[in-house]
């Protein structure tokens, strides 16, 4: 006999941005990230991010020259290029539910992350994820980050994580320890357990709030504009 799978529905899986957007409005989540139903305007500043993380990292992974719009952050690369390890960028990772790695687009992922860049010298690491707004402080996103490099590189023992600012030409870091995971994960788990339980009974409502006047795309929300 041969079972078919593919009208299998989908397995939970999260990212940080997913699990932020659930926090700010369940609705808001449901029709934007999951169902698709709308989608954010691309603003001037969205397509300058995208461009910018684009240009650096073929800058370090790649050795192209940065634009002339870009070339303002040539010395931040260069100062990279002398941090003593391997150099990866854009990494994908993703861990199962028992926080084992696996492949990023492998139906066993349960949470997705991304580092624009990863310098591995054992057993320490460096993580950068590059920030293309306003400087906003958010340890959670950080420690994640440093989960997944733990989970993929068993030599790691430490790793110092930050946010570079490129706007505001600033930092904000977090170092981590293997063995500090285990509390991050049970200060986190309420928050992930309550985005399960709405994707497992479909329960969103709304969360009026201050998006809601001019920033939200979901213009069938009774709070939309309001």
């Amino acid at each position: 006999m041969i079972t078919t799978t593919h009208n299998r529905p989908k397995p939970f899986a999260w990212s940080y941005s997913k699990l932020k957007n659930f926090d700010t409005c369940p609705l808001r989540h449901l029709k934007v990230d999951v169902q698709k139903e709308f989608k954010e305007d691309e603003s001037e500043q969205l397509r300058w991010g995208n461009a910018l993380h684009k240009g650096l990292a073929d800058r370090l992974g790649k050795k192209v020259a940065l634009p002339s719009t870009m070339a303002a952050y040539e010395p931040m690369i260069q100062r990279l290029e002398q941090v003593p390890g391997e150099a990866l960028v854009e990494c994908k990772f993703a861990i199962n539910d028992s926080f084992g790695p696996v492949e990023f687009f492998d139906r066993a992922a349960w949470f997705r992350g991304i580092a624009d860049v990863l310098i591995l010298n054992a057993p320490v690491a460096l993580a950068i994820d590059y920030k293309t707004g306003k400087v906003v402080e958010d340890s959670q996103q950080l420690a994640l980050m440093a989960a997944c490099v733990f989970a993929h590189f068993p030599a790691i023992m430490a790793i110092r994580t930050e946010f570079w600012w490129l706007k505001e030409d600033a930092t904000s870091r977090q170092d981590f320890r293997r063995q500090d995971m285990p509390d991050m994960w049970r200060a986190l788990w309420p928050r992930v357990q309550a985005l399960k339980r709405a994707n497992e009974t479909m329960t969103y409502p709304p969360k009026p709030g201050g998006l809601c006047r001019n920033h939200c795309p979901v213009i069938t929300c009774p709070s939309h504009g309001k």
